[in-house]
């Protein structure tokens, strides 16, 4: 845990145990003041038997009755300026945490992404993240086709590969988020029917300003109904390190099919 977040769960502590000792304060005063009430109350009883005006002794405990209504008060306050602060500090300590969560969230995801040169295992744990960590019900990765300027599905998601059409870049929501390199969100959610040409989301994958393809998200799981601020740190991540991750791999498979190529035949001229 950071420094930051010790002191802010110290002081969330200290004004816990300030709020405890104010509690137990304002009862001992509540205790003292109907004590002394109930004097008073005695003495005026005998003082109208006595037909006369209050005691000094009397008038002395109602004065001392009025400073405990008066402490009491400003314990009162006090004990409410603490309640509102210790509710502060626990907002804050809750979100730290979430902070703290998004982060180990983030650095799985990127620590996974970059963990193998399978092009196959790369495309496999993209999906998983975004299953697991979006919530996206039916999706899915293309990539782009350099020489045919077209958008190529590579993995799907809820959804057959020969379901999703190639998309020419700059044609459609998807194609022109190819082309400018800028994310798509739907407006509205609410009432949203699949279409994959106006698909909720659709995330450029971009190593710098340069797009090798997108992720086009159609549909969320039933108990996701908006995006978190996860989600958003989650397809920045995945605009840049997926990126990286699909293109090292692809130029890994490419290179290790060369080398087998050349292997073979090597092996055939020596025989």
């Amino acid at each position: 845990m950071k420094e930051e977040e010790k002191n802010t769960v110290n002081r969330a502590e200290e004004f816990l145990q300030v709020f405890k000792k104010g509690a137990e304060f304002t009862q001992e005063l509540l205790k003292e003041n109907e004590r002394l009430r109930y004097q008073i109350f005695q003495l005026e009883e005998g003082s109208k038997k006595q037909s006369g005006p209050l005691s000094a002794d009397a008038e002395l405990l109602r004065r001392r009755v009025e400073e405990l209504e008066q402490e009491k008060k400003e314990i009162l306050e006090r004990v409410l300026r603490v309640e509102e602060e210790n509710d502060d500090f626990a907002q804050r300590y809750v979100e730290v945490e979430t902070q703290n969560n998004m982060l180990a969230n983030l650095y799985i995801a990127s620590f996974q992404l970059h963990s193998t040169l399978d092009h196959r295992e790369v495309l496999q744990i993209i999906t998983e993240i975004v299953i697991n960590l979006i919530g996206a019900e039916e999706f899915s990765v293309l990539v782009l086709d350099e020489k045919a300027r077209k958008l190529q599905a590579v993995a799907a998601e809820g959804l057959e590969l020969t379901e999703i059409p190639a998309v020419p870049v700059g044609e459609g929501i998807i194609g022109q988020a190819a082309k400018s390199g800028e994310s798509y969100f739907i407006d509205h959610m609410e009432g949203y029917v699949r279409d994959l040409s106006n698909p909720l989301v659709c995330i450029p994958l971009k190593i710098k300003d340069h797009v090798i393809g997108v992720l086009v998200i159609y549909q969320l799981l039933s108990q996701k109904d908006r995006f978190a601020d996860l989600d958003y740190e989650l397809f920045t991540l995945l605009a840049g390190h997926a990126a990286t991750a699909i293109f090292s791999s692809k130029l890994y498979s490419e290179s290790e099919r060369k080398l087998s190529t050349i292997q073979g035949f090597i092996d055939l001229m020596t025989k």
